[in-house]
């Protein structure tokens, strides 16, 4: 028994989606069908009201009673389906009890846009036959990876507490606490503890046709929540705002695309440039897609960053000059109109920037190139398992802002489409350590890259102090002939030198600040630890031919870019441009 991922029918140039995971009782009441329908129909154009440039798609299981009617409720809305089996298509209907109960999981079946179908457990077992206990844990892992991979699990569920692995209990207390007891998962002890921004769930109550099938007490059917680890249920209809505005992160990314990129196919560099042997599956091209659209968008706002900080810096040398000006020789009084003119230059240039959020987007926009050049190099050399079902990047910006989650949602949308029944070919291992890792002789590879922008920075941050050496000096050799010669100098020529001391110091601070905002000092010793470590790679790898060796080496290393990544955005988020460089 094989894990199979069908690929999507759609084209992968089409909006970011979000995606919404479903969990749902099976023996739903038959008098409250209705209603519930009503209520999925209105959450659903809620969502498709409020973020209206995102795709939406549905993630579920196709289970009888809550997973169909979400199904069908979102086919009426022509919303993407996503069917997750836990086994594959043959064993999953052994399920359906009655031919009419297989009739209508294949109709749905037929209209979904992607079939995925989860690999075993513990793999295979010698007589085929699954004990209660082994398709347990199928549903279980089906409803971890439904919850891996969405924005906002959908939850038809009686409100009590699991009863059994993986039932609707369970999955919606693995959405919030990453926890689901009877189910082997690959947390470690530091993710348990970890701040969870993916938890994000939506509670239709609704009873089991069972004896003693009520909702929880002080629960009523059709009651709705919002529900987070974090602030519990939240009985609103209105999405709570932390996680509102990283979706509205996610909308605005899917909006620079489309406003910079429109339907380009490849907007950048292309990661797979002269990949050996057959050719890579759809889902490595989308996630190498999402690279060249995030890098566009980065470089655009760097761009943009840079224009402004010179922007306002020009501007604060040009109002530090006048009032220098101005405080020596009071004459004339249109410099105090220029001063404020240029003061009002500067604001305006802030605002912008602000509104546009140029920094912001170019730091975001950066850190998800970077992540996704891992997720690209993990997966062409197999270091991301091709049976695995769990989301391999639970690390990555875990412990920063919880709004860069929108981050790791665009990572979920290109690890739902990996091919899980696919391996990867051996002859890309060695294509990758030359094309990530690369050579610093050869000027390839990312250990170029960083003993480059290590060298780039070094260079910058000596300028910067011999600027200041320069000023320091030069205003004391001036103050000094202004002392010996005064009584030989006209007052003009004392005025013009005392102006050239105020606007030396002037020049140094800016450029020091300058270097200080773009952080240059700590990227230095940044650049210089990575370029270590993919030397330290690249030896090791050099070392072994081992291809299982070699893939743990990648993994490692992918593992510090992402943390690096991390320390990244982390430490320029702290030193935003503010107008403050106008003082």
């Amino acid at each position: 028994m094989s894990a199979e991922n069908h690929l999507p029918k759609t084209p992968m140039r089409l909006p970011m989606r979000l995606t919404v995971g479903v969990t749902g009782h099976r023996d739903l009441v038959a008098a409250e069908v209705p209603e519930i329908e009503a209520r999925v129909r209105q959450f659903l154009l809620t969502l498709d009201q409020r973020f209206p440039d995102l795709m939406l798609q549905l993630l579920t299981p196709l289970a009888e009673g809550g997973d169909q009617l979400v199904a069908r409720v979102a086919l009426g809305l022509d919303i993407e389906l996503v069917a997750v089996l836990p086994f594959d298509q043959a064993e999953y209907e052994k399920d359906f009890e009655t031919a009419a109960k297989l009739d209508r999981f294949r109709g749905l079946l037929q209209l979904a846009n992607q079939v995925i179908e989860l690999p075993l457990v513990h793999g295979e077992w010698d007589d085929g036959v699954f004990s209660a206990a082994e398709r347990d844990r199928q549903y279980a892992q089906a409803g971890v990876f439904i919850s891996n991979h969405c924005q906002i699990l959908l939850a038809l569920w009686d409100g009590k507490p699991p009863a059994a692995v993986g039932g609707t209990a369970d999955v919606v207390r693995y959405h919030l606490t990453t926890v689901m007891q009877g189910f082997e998962d690959q947390q470690t002890s530091a993710q348990l503890l970890a701040d969870n921004e993916n938890d994000l769930a939506y509670h239709i109550a609704c009873s089991r046709d069972r004896p003693e099938g009520q909702c929880v007490t002080g629960l009523q059917p059709l009651d709705c929540a919002w529900i987070t680890s974090e602030s519990g249920v939240a009985s609103t209809e209105k999405m709570p705002a932390s996680y509102a505005s990283m979706l509205d992160s996610l909308q605005q990314f899917e909006r620079d695309r489309r406003r910079y990129l429109g339907d380009q196919h490849r907007p950048g560099t292309m990661l797979d440039e002269g990949l050996p042997g057959r050719s890579p599956s759809e889902s490595v091209r989308f996630v190498e897609y999402l690279f060249d659209v995030a890098d566009h968008l980065a470089m655009h706002y760097q761009a943009q960053v840079n224009r402004n900080l010179l922007g306002i810096y020009g501007l604060a040398t040009l109002m530090g000059l006048v009032f220098i000006l101005y405080s020596e020789y009071s004459e004339p009084h249109w410099l105090i109109w220029l001063f404020l003119g240029l003061f009002g230059a500067g604001v305006a240039l802030h605002i912008t920037a602000n509104r546009r959020q140029w920094h912001r987007k170019y730091l975001d926009y950066r850190a998800l190139a970077e992540a996704l050049r891992v997720q690209f190099y993990w997966h062409l050399s197999g270091v991301v398992e091709s049976r695995s079902v769990a989301f391999a990047y639970e690390n990555f910006l875990q412990k920063q802002d919880v709004e860069l989650g929108w981050i790791r949602h665009v990572m979920r949308a290109a690890s739902l489409r990996r091919s899980r029944g696919r391996e990867p070919d051996p002859a890309w291992v060695p294509w990758v350590i030359q094309r990530w890792v690369g050579d610093a002789s050869a000027g390839d590879g990312q250990l170029a890259y960083y003993s480059r922008k290590a060298a780039h920075n070094s260079k910058n941050f000596r300028r910067t102090q011999l600027l200041g050496s320069i000023c320091l000096w030069s205003g004391i050799a001036i103050a000094v002939v202004l002392g010996l010669l005064q009584q030989q100098l006209t007052q003009s020529q004392q005025q013009s030198l005392m102006v050239l001391i105020g606007i030396l110091p002037l020049l140094a601070g800016i450029r020091d600040t300058i270097s200080h905002k773009r952080a240059e000092k700590e990227l230095i010793k940044q650049y210089r630890f990575m370029a270590r470590i993919f030397a330290n790679a690249r030896e090791l790898l050099d070392q072994d031919q081992d291809l299982a060796f070699q893939r743990r080496v990648l993994k490692a290393l992918g593992e510090a870019a992402l943390e690096e990544g991390a320390e990244w955005i982390l430490m320029h988020r702290a030193r935003p441009l503010e107008h403050g460089g106008l003082g």
